[in-house]
């Protein structure tokens, strides 16, 4: 609605999208869609009940909520019928939706989940499906632990109006112009007809250019834009993308399949919209890592504090995107990436395998910044072979050493920071490694004078956490190169790397060409 129809086809062409949707309430549609909304109400209850063991000893321990869990569903079901009912709606038209707030037993982070209609796991409805959410969002299980129930919560809805879909209406050929108008368009100004929204019947056809104006917003048609309209008296609008035949990799010939076609890094022509384009994909799936991270972490110096940094490599371990988190770790991650890539794959060691998780914080051997910053590293994989890495880094608030905190000023060797982890797999086997990575949090306490970890609960959540904001980073780059294509999607991390330091040796030729080349001691 407002302005937005009259950018939209601009934008379809420059994203390389076909088809374009104006509704004939777009400009009050908010008011419209709340009209036709489903009515809900939600009763929750928080709970502290064991819903399943880890390791059952006997059909008796098979489902223990199983005596009060319905019941105090039933009632908080009860109490929302009531409240839907007092709106004027039926019994017959609420839906009862049930959900249960789960964890495992030492972790903090709650999934709400909701009550499968077809589980395999029949006495225990609930538990498959947890698991599937926790390993879709940390990459991983915890096998034999016992999972909790936090909360119940109940969501009773009557469902609003569905639109019907419209029906196919047979042509009427382009309707009557109102009058004519110059406007500006990709080909130059044009003199461009100008329809009346009210005087547009079903099956009319306008081809672009040309302007619809309505009471509530008005209506641009780019050149290659035919809109119809359909028999709700919406515009559908085809956006048509012309291939240039000397261009292979051209923004729309990517985006007319949504995939790369067959192309080779060679044939991918660098093009500045898609630059654009990629450059903001890459950013906002590594703010989207950070944003997972602040939410799964439990520890102040993470989830409040913000002191940690996520970003995206290639294969090689090269930095495409860091997003703003923290500016000291920029140039310190990629290091730290390079050498995991160079340690686990040279002569002896047994590589890099699909669902491992590498963990490092080492600053004179791993490319670590100081030992409380903890670098977990996640391959992403595509048909069996790494693309790409995922990375992020997070300040753990103490890890041992000589004094709380793991940044003593008067230390006067590395040990006295706290643990030193050069390389280590946090998960393994589709495992998180939680004793492994236990002992060498708890590894400075065998110095004398020493301490191991003293907050061993945040670390290992603030971990699973850091490992749960790599998995999303993985889900995002996964469904970027379905999108583009794996060619595509390398090409255009290629071209801005390149990008980024064409405009860095610029901006220094700037300055020396303002200030001078010369160099002295300042201090």
């Amino acid at each position: 609605g407002g302005a937005g129809p009259q950018h939209a086809c601009a934008m379809a062409k420059a994203l390389g999208m076909s088809s374009v949707f104006v509704h004939r309430y777009g400009g009050v549609l908010s008011a419209y869609g709340l009209s036709m909304s489903d009515a809900v109400v939600e009763e929750q209850e928080p709970a502290a009940d064991l819903y399943s063991y880890g390791n059952p000893q006997d059909e008796a321990d098979a489902d223990p909520s199983a005596a009060n869990r319905e019941k105090k569903l039933t009632v908080l079901a009860d109490k929302c019928v009531v409240a839907l009912e007092k709106q004027g709606y039926t019994k017959d038209e609420i839906v009862i939706e049930k959900y249960l707030n789960m964890r495992y037993e030492g972790t903090d982070n709650a999934i709400m989940v909701q009550e499968p209609s077809d589980c395999t796991y029949a006495s225990l409805p609930y538990a498959e499906a947890f698991r599937e959410h926790y390993r879709r969002e940390f990459g991983f299980e915890l096998y034999g632990r016992d999972i909790l129930i936090d909360d119940y919560r109940i969501r009773a809805v009557v469902l609003g109006a569905t639109p019907s879909p419209c029906n196919a209406v047979p042509s009427k050929g382009k309707p009557i112009v109102t009058s004519t108008t110059k406007a500006y368009f990709e080909t130059g100004w044009e003199e461009v007809p100008v329809y009346k929204f009210e005087e547009l019947e079903p099956g009319h056809e306008i081809p672009g250019p040309s302007i619809i104006v309505q009471s509530i917003s008005t209506i641009v048609l780019e050149t290659e834009c035919n809109a119809v309209v359909t028999s709700d008296g919406d515009l559908d609008i085809t956006v048509s993308h012309t291939t240039k035949s000397d261009d292979v990799d051209d923004a729309s010939s990517i985006h007319s399949t949504g995939r790369d076609v067959g192309l080779t890094e060679a044939e991918v022509k660098e093009d500045p919209v898609q630059l654009s384009i990629f450059s903001h994909r890459f950013m906002g799936i590594a703010e989207q890592m950070g944003r997972t991270l602040a939410r799964t972490a439990i520890s102040v110096n993470i989830k409040e504090r913000l002191d940690f940094s996520c970003a995206l490599f290639t294969l090689d371990g090269g930095l495409v995107a860091n997003a703003p988190h923290i500016p000291v770790h920029l140039g310190a991650m990629q290091s730290a990436v390079r050498f995991q890539v160079e340690y686990w794959n040279s002569e002896g060691r047994e590589g890099i395998k699909e669902g491992e998780v590498l963990v490092s914080n080492h600053p004179q051997l791993a490319g670590g910044s100081h030992l409380p910053d903890i670098t977990v590293i996640t391959p992403v994989f595509h048909k069996g072979k790494i693309i790409f890495f995922v990375a992020s880094r997070g300040h753990h608030s103490d890890i041992g050493g000589i004094s709380p905190g793991s940044m003593p000023p008067h230390s006067k060797r590395l040990e006295d920071e706290g643990a030193m982890i050069v390389a280590f797999k946090l998960v393994k086997d589709g495992q998180f490694q939680e004793q492994g990575i236990t002992d060498i949090l708890n590894a400075p306490g065998k110095l004398e004078g020493n301490s191991g970890t003293r907050n061993l609960r945040d670390n290992l959540s603030d971990l699973r956490a850091q490992v749960a904001a790599n998995n999303s980073g993985i889900r995002l780059l996964q469904q970027l190169v379905n999108e583009y294509g794996l060619v595509v999607v390398q090409s255009y991390m290629t071209f801005i790397q390149h990008n980024a330091e064409t405009s860095v040796r610029d901006m220094l030729k700037s300055f020396a060409a303002e200030h001078g080349t010369s160099a002295r001691a300042v201090d």
